[in-house]
């Protein structure tokens, strides 16, 4: 069982950037892939990042990248923008892809507010 868990979000003005943590434990972290998600107000959870993969919405702005030695993922973003407002999830797969179902383990989240 592997239990991840999230931290950095906060509020941030447009133009701004954050870099989200997201610890992993109880398990062989090397052996996962990690992606991120979003979920907005009223919207489904959409993809955002894992490993080369990005979202049309995020390319060139967002940054996934981990260290295997301190159990952690990361996802820097810069350029923020409202529209980037949402809790982001991190979650672990066993292999590196877009499809939220094809991810076995989730954090709990952490809320990304973006102001104008």
């Amino acid at each position: 069982q592997v239990q991840l868990v999230e931290s950095g979000g906060g509020l941030v003005q447009a133009g701004g950037s954050l870099r989200l943590s997201c610890a992993a434990s109880g398990g062989t972290f090397s052996t996962y892939a990690m992606g991120w998600f979003r979920q907005a107000p009223g919207k489904e959870r959409e993809f955002v990042a894992a490993r080369a993969y990005y979202a049309d919405s995020v390319k060139g702005r967002f940054t996934i990248f981990r260290d295997n030695a301190k159990n952690t993922v990361y996802l820097q973003m810069k350029s923020l923008k409202p529209e980037d407002t949402a809790v982001y999830y991190c979650a672990a797969s066993r292999a590196a892809t877009r499809e939220r179902g094809q991810y076995d383990y989730w954090g709990q989240g952490t809320q990304v507010t973006v102001s104008s």
